[in-house]
């Protein structure tokens, strides 16, 4: 049988491909996928007179990152603007509202050209639908769907893109009503699901603590207490809302990923996931955004449940103060607990929200090595923060058996760094240059 000859070939620097023992220094492409991670020499043999072959002279190649929460379409509208700019709390965005489907084209395009040069080969737009059809961005409602479909039957598409339905407002209510007729008309057709794919649906359960909005057990400072975003007449009415939404997506074979920052939301989601699963035991990735407020003993549960978590340690950073001011002093250390989520097994997926924040991955690192404090192994550190914006995020769109790392008959989505993350500090990461990206093979970005 013939040798198969690559189509693409890197060599000469460090192939981090988090599919097993480290040391690769090559990298085989074929028809999009990876033919063969291994030594120099390995590839040696699968070079042809047509194979586009890289130097990488040091330099490192990573799988394709993967940001999980991201909202490209308003990042598209913004940007260079970001909901935080330079300020320690967010504050309201530029009004440059998408009003034609020409607009929305534009911004999903100018998007993935920003992450294209980030290295970013996959994202999930976190709430799309008619929730948002009367929204005054324009960059939420179902407008922004047909968009996206249309791209991908053109191949302009320049990432993977994973979407979650929103049968209420972006960061607002919500009724279970709006939520089972959604679910019922729930249209998840795809000119290519590995391009572009609805896995699911949003819940805002509720909002954040610096608003004091955040549905926790304790009171707040001024000893107020928030109310779940989901509508009914009482708490009790609320809760039992919010847990038959995640039922009924659930039984739908559908994923759930709820805005939960307050430890009493995330319980009430907890308790719903358990639920679903005793009565159809299957795992379908459902997740907890942000969740600023989860305990340690809610950490433990979700693993056991196989509960992810989305997290943003820029914002960590960023709102201390808040935090401390809306729950008293001394809170905000004990909230984004990252380093008891790792350690817990939880499937932690680093991520921007931009454009809250940019959607720079590498100062979303540093952010997180910041919130953590030293590590003990900085190497071990390093590695696993690079999974959680790779392995895990893939996982959480259950793809992990094509994309999210670099073995080989994996997608080659890959991104290829200026200098070997693994070698240098959290600190240091923003200063290193994305020099390609490549998605199923072919480059999109090069520096």
């Amino acid at each position: 049988m013939p040798t198969p000859v690559a189509d693409l070939v890197l060599r000469g620097g460090a192939v981090h491909t988090f599919a097993g023992p480290g040391g690769a220094t090559a990298l085989a492409v074929r028809a999009g996928r990876v033919l063969r991670a291994g030594t120099d020499a390995d590839v040696r043999a699968l070079t042809g007179p047509r194979t586009e072959v890289v130097d990488l002279a040091g330099r490192a190649v990573l799988p394709g990152i993967n940001d999980a929460h991201l909202h490209a379409t308003w990042l598209g509208a913004l940007w260079p603007d970001t909901l935080f700019g330079d300020h320690g709390a967010p504050g309201p965005g530029p009004e440059r509202p998408l009003r034609t489907g020409a607009e929305r084209r534009a911004a999903i395009l100018k998007a993935g050209d920003l992450l294209a040069r980030l290295g970013i080969t996959s994202y999930t737009e976190p709430g799309l639908g008619p929730g948002e059809d009367a929204g005054t961005t324009g960059a939420f409602g179902t407008s922004v769907v047909q968009e996206y479909r249309a791209l991908a039957a053109e191949g302009l598409l320049r990432a993977r893109v994973t979407a979650l339905w929103l049968y209420g407002e972006l960061d607002g209510p919500s009724t279970v009503e709006d939520y089972r007729a959604g679910l019922a008309a729930l249209d998840t057709s795809s000119p290519d699901e590995r391009v572009l794919r609805f896995a699911g649906v949003k819940i805002f359960a509720d909002g954040i603590p610096p608003m004091r909005s955040a549905y926790t057990h304790r009171c707040y400072a001024d000893g107020s207490r928030a109310q779940l975003l989901v509508h009914g007449e009482s708490d009790a009415d609320r809760e039992a809302n919010l847990t038959a939404m995640v039922l009924a997506a659930h039984r739908a074979g559908l994923q759930v990923g709820v805005h939960a920052t307050g430890d009493r939301a995330v319980d009430l989601v907890l308790d719903a996931v358990a639920q679903a699963r005793a009565e159809h035991d299957t795992d379908l990735r459902h997740y907890v955004i942000h969740g600023d407020l989860v305990s340690a003993a809610q950490l433990t549960r979700m693993a056991r449940l196989g509960v992810g978590l989305s997290a943003q340690a820029g914002i960590a950073v960023r709102t201390v103060g808040a935090v401390d001011a809306a729950l008293g002093a001394g809170h905000a250390e004990g909230a984004w607990p990252l380093r008891a989520a790792l350690e817990s097994g939880i499937p932690l997926c680093l991520t921007s929200d931009a454009p809250v924040l940019a959607p720079d991955w590498r100062r979303e690192i540093a952010a997180a090595d910041t919130w953590m404090g030293p590590a003990a192994d900085p190497r071990a550190r390093m590695t696993e923060m690079l999974r959680c914006y790779t392995v895990h995020p893939a996982r959480q769109d259950g793809a992990e058996t094509w994309k999210g790392t670099l073995a080989e008959g994996m997608v080659a989505d890959l991104c290829v760094l200026a200098a070997d993350p693994l070698t240098l500090t959290p600190a240091e990461l923003p200063d290193v240059e994305v020099d390609l990206t490549v998605l199923g093979g072919r480059v999109v970005h090069e520096r």
